[in-house]
């Protein structure tokens, strides 16, 4: 982060209102397109699409160099399903049906990964048609599993990744998925995890992306407050059902080819269609443009749970405890892992202001590696940015009421380590 950004989110995020980030709607619905690799910097992503919170698309050139684009492809852009399965044939894989609704999500199911190949290229002989439905590998983990592989490299745009850097750190889980399905398979309509970032790059194939800025979602609930499933179905249009519809804005709409990357900002509700027998890598991720996002987000699941089991709140005494394990059931998280999420993050910027990299250090592909090479600007704004939420979450009431003595360091103290890290950085 050269130092004119640096300004630039100073003093976009001094009057910074988490709750308007964007909700806008693009002019005529226009997506920038990023066309070369060598006169594009992170700067001018960050200060262009992550501070404003606007998509845009990268073209092919990013990832020419990925071994997935080389390997995983045949000569004439289809999936190399005798690659794939020589790797990974044995692995099991969760896969999707999209012919299916159940609980406004399609259902799941773990297969091998040989066993999928051989129904894709079954639906793919009988013309895209099967008894079994359209099934769509979605949400696999296959650089956890598989790390040895030459897949790709995170793009340097994206490198700045509060949520995998943490969730890493404690070896849980990742927000790093392989997405592979047959012409017609689907995602429904949604918000990304924690209303987080992501990214999405086409290993071959084409999506159609149908994107919604936020806040255009509310417009698009039914009259008892519930999403659509499928944002183009026609009942939409049914004013008894959906009375705010004809308020919303219409989506910005991105056909993605092979190869590129797109970029979907925080809290934007999306529908994806594969045009093609489609292979795709997505990260989620979150950092200090979007961390309010999230701390929102989560302030409104809590308030749900809240709301639904309203009427224990008084025999039951540790009625705020269940509503957190309630919110972490159904989110991922709760106020407490919350804390230690920002702890991580901020612990790693202030190891590297204050201690710095040995050589060896640098050359491994760590949080601290990355934070390093994008400058001690960046740990600072990742530091303040860290401040202004933490400060947050410790004035909250419901965090107040929780047990907070098997937090260490204290809130308090943490604060204080932030705060002087700040001054000397910036002295």
């Amino acid at each position: 982060m050269d130092r004119a950004t640096f300004a630039c989110s100073t003093a976009f995020f001094r009057d910074y209102n988490s709750s308007s980030q964007g909700a806008f709607c693009l002019p005529g619905g226009h997506v920038d397109f990023i066309e070369k690799v060598e006169s594009f910097t992170y700067s001018d992503f960050f200060r262009d699409y992550l501070i404003p919170n606007h998509p845009c698309i990268f073209s092919a050139k990013f990832t020419e160099d990925w071994g997935s684009r080389r390997n995983w492809v045949t000569w004439d852009g289809k999936p190399n399903f005798d690659y794939l399965l020589q790797k990974f044939g044995e692995a099991v894989v969760p896969v999707a049906n999209c012919d299916v609704k159940e609980y406004n999500s399609n259902p799941k199911e773990q297969l091998p990964f040989k066993e999928y190949v051989k129904y894709w290229k079954e639906y793919i002989k009988n013309d895209y048609r099967s008894s079994r439905g359209c099934l769509y590998l979605k949400d696999w983990h296959l650089s956890r599993a598989f790390p040895e592989h030459d897949v790709y490299t995170t793009p340097v745009y994206f490198s700045s990744d509060w949520l995998n850097e943490y969730w890493d750190a404690i070896a849980v889980d990742d927000y790093r998925f392989v997405y592979m399905g047959p012409k017609g398979s689907w995602t429904p309509f949604h918000a990304d995890v924690f209303r987080s970032y992501s990214w999405s790059a086409n290993i071959c194939g084409r999506k159609k992306w149908l994107l919604y800025p936020a806040g255009q979602e509310e417009y698009l609930k039914d009259r008892h407050g519930n999403l659509p499933f499928d944002v183009t179905a026609p009942s939409l249009q049914d004013r008894s059902v959906y009375p705010r519809y004809n308020q919303s804005q219409p989506p910005v709409e991105i056909v993605q080819e092979a190869g590129e990357i797109v970029f979907i900002p925080s809290g934007w509700h999306h529908q994806v269609y594969n045009l093609e027998d489609t292979i795709s890598i997505n990260h989620n991720w979150v950092n200090g443009c979007n961390v309010a996002i999230m701390w929102c987000f989560l302030q409104d699941e809590l308030a749900a749970v809240q709301r639904e089991i309203n009427e224990w709140k008084d025999p039951m005494d540790d009625w705020h405890l269940q509503c957190q394990l309630i919110m972490k059931s159904c989110t991922g998280i709760d106020y407490k892992e919350f804390y230690n999420f920002l702890k991580v993050i901020a612990e790693n910027r202030i190891s590297v202001l204050e201690n710095g990299l040995d050589d060896e250090a640098s050359a491994k592909n760590t949080p601290k590696a990355a934070i390093s090479t994008l400058g001690m600007l960046h740990a600072v704004f990742d530091l303040k940015r860290t401040v202004k939420v933490l400060t947050s979450l410790s004035a909250n009431e419901d965090f107040k009421k929780l047990d907070l003595t098997s937090l260490s360091p204290p809130p308090e103290a943490l604060l204080h380590h932030l705060k002087a890290a700040i001054d000397t950085a910036l002295l």
